[in-house]
This record gives structure tokens, sequence and C-alpha cells, in this order.
């Protein structure tokens, strides 16, 4: 399969190394607005976003590989592609439930897990051993950072990032485009637009207050 990737940062480079693990996979070209022109490396093509339409033929497909979830949104809304156009990346040592519900565009890394009955949305990052566990919600462009653990029947909504090794217990709902701090343990439900840290979390500023 040919692979098209969006965006070459850090996030880009990870993802990169996933879809090369993965058999029958190529990477034709990695896209990024700090290219100016095409050129080509080691038979992979670099250029700006511009080119991306030129090398959508049929049976390719694209990863946006890109940390940010604002940013991560505003190009998936802006490129309006198929589904059958986006890539899902799941890495070979990641566990995910047969029963698990897993959107197109998302990227599941090296060591997580998803468990039974969750449901994850577009586009979204479940980074290095992060874990989903059983019936949990997970919204559209979330990023849930290395060894974020969410126990059993979380819901997590749109735009959200839960740091890394943040921990969700059973049954919280944490609002859209939240952020949740690094090591942080979530006691209490998470209003949207906040960001918490600590332990327990508390909410340190609002939409309002920023």
């Amino acid at each position: 399969m040919k692979v098209i990737i969006l965006g070459n940062g850090g996030h880009s480079k990870v993802i990169q190394e996933m879809v090369l693990s993965l058999k029958d996979h190529e990477i034709i070209a990695v896209l990024d607005d700090k290219y100016v022109d095409e050129h080509q490396k080691k038979g992979t093509i670099y250029a700006p976003f511009s080119s991306l339409k030129k090398m959508l033929v049929p049976g390719t497909r694209v990863v946006i590989a890109i940390g940010n979830n604002r940013t991560r949104k505003r190009i998936a809304r802006s490129l309006a592609l198929r589904q059958d156009q986006l890539l899902t990346v799941i890495h070979p040592s990641a566990i995910v439930s047969p029963s698990a519900v897993i959107g197109y565009g998302t990227v599941v890394m090296p060591q997580a897990v998803i468990n039974a009955e969750a449901q994850i949305g577009e586009h979204c990052i479940i980074n290095t051993a992060a874990i989903v566990e059983h019936e949990n919600m997970i919204g559209n462009y979330t990023h849930l950072s290395p060894n974020a653990t969410l126990t059993g029947e979380v819901s997590v909504g749109e735009g959200v990032h839960i740091g890394a090794s943040a921990t969700i217990i059973p049954g919280m709902h944490i609002g859209s485009w939240s952020i949740i701090g690094a090591g942080s343990t979530v006691i209490h439900d998470i209003p949207a637009a906040c960001t918490a840290a600590g332990c327990p979390a508390r909410i340190l500023k609002s939409e309002k207050e920023q």
C-alpha cells in the first residue's frame, strides 16, 4: 500500500517508522509546508502540502501525522478526505480487542492496549503504552499520551489531551478540548475547555480565563 504522511515533526517520525513496520506498506511522500519545493531522498518525495492533490491517486492512503489536536482537526477538515483515503495505523505490538472500534486516521502506537467495546474516534493518537479500558468512548482528535490510563467506562470529548502517565478513574467524563496534566489522577468529571492537573486533578484554568 502506498502511503502519504502529512507533517514531518517528531510525532511524524514515530508514525513513519510504524508504517514501515507494517507488511506491504510503502511511504511514497512526506508533505510539510516547511518544504518550498519538491525533492527526493531515498525514494521518498518531500514536498509542501499543496502537492497532495496530484499524488492522491486511487489506492493511496493518507495519515495526518501532526501531534497538535487543533491543527490536526483543521487539516482534516480542510482536506475533507474520504474514509477510504485515510490510513488507520496500528503498531503490531499494540493489543486491540476484536470488539473495539477504531476510527479512520487514528494511530495506535507500540504497546498500547484498547480493551473490550472501547470506541475510539477519528484522527486520534493512542500513544505508546497508553491503556484504554473497556467501554471507553474517545472523541475525535483526542491525544492520549504515553502511559496514560483510562479505566473502565470513561468518556472523553473531542480534542482532549491526556498527559503522560495520567490516570482517569472509572466512569469519569472529560469535556471537549480539555487538557489533563501529566501524572494527574482524575477522580471527578472535568468540564469542557479546562486545564486540570494534580492528584487529585483540580481545574487550573478554564477557557474564559485563557
